[in-house]
């Protein structure tokens, strides 16, 4: 279940645990993931975001995703494939809309110019009456 959860979460951050591949792409290798599995469930959630934050421990698919994170926020995810991009916002958007502490913390940590995320933020931000 851990590797599971872990492969999970990967896909769900920019395939930013994938290495490049051909053309200078993410592997393809987990797009795949029901993202809204993990997206639904804090208990598969959190404990990734908690050692993206350096306020957990790490597995090595967790390490290897923190590695990649800023990369993939600056670059607007050029090296996903179709699929990881479009993870990649359902994912964002989650934590945007429902984890927003999670994100002021992952926004403060990757981007604390505020410099890439704002454009995520308008694009992804939903209006709540």
């Amino acid at each position: 279940m851990k590797t599971f959860t872990a492969i999970c979460f990967l896909a769900l951050a920019a395939a930013a645990s994938a290495y490049p591949g051909k053309g200078g792409k993410y592997t393809d290798r987990y797009d795949n993931i029901n993202l809204d599995e993990v997206v639904g469930n804090r208990r598969l959630l959190i404990p990734y975001i908690k050692c993206i934050l350096e306020q957990g421990k790490c597995s090595p698919e967790g390490r290897e995703l923190k590695s990649h994170i800023r990369e993939a926020l600056e670059n607007y995810c050029a090296k996903c494939t179709e699929t990881q991009r479009q993870g990649t916002r359902r994912v964002i958007g989650h934590l945007i809309n429902n984890e927003a502490d999670y994100w002021n913390q992952l926004s403060a940590k990757y981007d604390p110019h505020h410099k890439f995320v704002a454009k995520y933020e308008k694009e992804l931000r939903t209006v709540r009456a």
